[in-house]
């Protein structure tokens, strides 16, 4: 049985697990806003639960293309509360941050059991704090910075490189003293990346996790690829492109879906699993 060791848990990969969205930002490209407060927060912890996330990610700094800079201590304003507010959830709890001074103080909390990364761990210590804790890492790849990320993304061949960026990053945390049951890796679909690049992603997402030897996480709910492909605008209008996009995903390998829309993304994902059991 594969297991991912994520802090206070060890967590069963043999069906893909559901990670839920919670932003404590005003300016997400599909949320912002809704969940600053606290007890919002909460709530939209609880129903997500309820709605069958198997992680929550709280996040303090939109990282959509064009976002604008957040210091560090903005940042933990907005997550170390919230953090401290979930910690006794008995769930799972992600960071999705890049900046090692934000996880030093929200892993001293006792509070965090992933650090979610899209940098990869390349903020200056970032790596050294990640070894000292008992956190999971997902390593996230990246062209660019989100304020310019998408200006003129460019590949020889997308999935190599990504891939081959990817499994450097592993090694890095391995030879770090990180146990390789801690490690996920995520494509990063939607950073610096054209729509052309994230379908060959999707497509080849098996040869993405071989080459980086460990598991996926994928996160594409709501991104504007599937606003791309299907015309629609609004973010919050594209649960059907999302959900497809999730079990698509399945199907090609990832532990981890990153989502918004947990519940309807959980009932596509048990009938594809007991289709799969059958």
């Amino acid at each position: 049985m594969k297991t991912l060791l994520c802090g206070r848990f060890t967590l069963d990969l043999s069906r893909p697990l559901v990670m839920g969205i919670l932003n404590v930002t005003p300016d997400s490209f599909s949320d912002g806003g809704r969940f600053n407060r606290l007890e919002d927060a909460l709530r939209r912890a609880e129903a997500m639960l309820a709605e069958g996330a198997d992680i929550l990610d709280i996040g303090g700094e939109s990282t959509r293309p064009g976002a604008p800079f957040v210091s560090p201590q903005e940042e933990m304003s907005r997550v170390l509360p919230a953090l401290e507010k979930l910690r006794d959830l008995g769930a799972p709890l992600s960071l999705d941050t890049r900046r090692a001074e934000v996880m030093r103080e929200a892993l001293a909390l006792d509070a965090v059991d992933l650090i979610n990364d899209v940098s990869a761990l390349e903020d200056e210590g970032a790596l050294q704090v990640a070894a000292q804790s008992q956190a999971a890492i997902c390593l996230m790849h990246k062209q660019g910075n989100p304020d310019t990320m998408q200006d003129k993304p460019a590949y020889g061949d997308v999935v190599a490189e990504v891939a081959e960026y990817l499994k450097r990053r592993a090694q890095l945390c391995l030879d770090a003293g990180i146990a390789r049951e801690r490690l996920l890796v995520d494509p990063g679909f939607g950073f610096g990346k054209t729509l052309e690049h994230n379908l060959a992603l999707l497509k080849r997402l098996d040869e993405v996790e071989r080459i980086a030897g460990a598991p996926l996480l994928v996160g594409l709910s709501r991104k504007s690829m599937l606003g791309a492909i299907t015309g629609e605008a609004e973010p919050a209008e594209r649960l059907g492109a999302s959900v497809a996009a999730a079990l698509e995903a399945a199907w090609r390998g990832a532990a981890v879906i990153r989502v918004h829309d947990v519940k309807a993304t959980r009932q596509a994902l048990q009938l594809w699993q007991a289709l799969r059991e059958s």
